[in-house]
């Protein structure tokens, strides 16, 4: 219900919700049926979620994306997942080589996959996630358009969408930034414009502002 309030209030002023999957390997309502609640509730809203490997094996995987499909989500984000204090098990399981095993298999057909990216990849370093061909990357916490220009000038003429990540300034983020050791100091002044400059290099931008909602909602409005 918090959810659906939530995204009531910030609907118009988006084109899409990302949801997350058991953030710091802590269990929460699962990613897909609160993907379902809002693709139900505001089917015109582009709804992707996170998908971790971590603790699943390729049939509970392959299970998972199903039921996205079926439910018309519309992408995954497949990430390797922070270990969970209760059951710290790790199925051995590498996000790019899932991802390249799914497109293999032809969701890629019925779905967008992303991976993610450093704020600062080492292109030689990712190769493998390169060689995956997911749809397009979604990028960790960025905090310099120079940042994105580097990395969409590497791979959108390849044809992958990016995705880069904003953590928004506000003084209840701030355990958030410290934790990401995240400076915000080039954008903290106009987050609104700085977002809009990051849409403008790459196409696409992803808001988070996982303690200061209402601060989210005033920046959506300006922008």
């Amino acid at each position: 219900s918090k959810l659906l309030e939530k995204v009531s209030e910030i609907n118009t002023f988006c084109d899409g919700i990302h949801v997350t999957d058991s953030v710091l390997g802590t269990k929460r309502i699962s990613a897909l049926s609160a993907g379902k609640l809002l693709k139900e509730n505001y089917p015109n809203l582009q709804i992707t979620i996170s998908m971790r490997v971590r603790d699943k094996d390729m049939t509970m995987i392959k299970q998972s994306v199903q039921e996205s499909i079926d439910l018309k989500l519309d992408g995954v984000l497949v990430l390797k997942g922070d270990p969970s204090k209760e059951n710290p098990v790790d199925s051995g399981l590498i996000p790019s080589l899932v991802v390249k095993q799914l497109m293999d298999l032809g969701y890629g057909k019925k779905t967008n996959f992303f991976l993610s990216l450093p704020s600062n990849p080492n292109f030689d370093k990712i190769q493998k996630k390169i060689d995956a061909a997911p749809q397009g990357f979604m990028t960790q916490v960025i905090h310099s358009a120079e940042q994105v220009q580097r990395i969409s000038e590497k791979l959108r003429p390849k044809g992958f969408r990016i995705i880069p990540c904003i953590l928004l300034p506000t003084e209840k983020n701030e355990n958030s930034a410290k934790f990401l050791q995240l400076d915000w100091s080039g954008y903290k002044e106009d987050p609104a414009e700085f977002i809009r400059q990051i849409h403008s290099i790459s196409g696409d931008v992803l808001i988070t502002s996982p303690s200061d909602f209402t601060f989210a909602k005033e920046t959506l409005k300006k922008i």
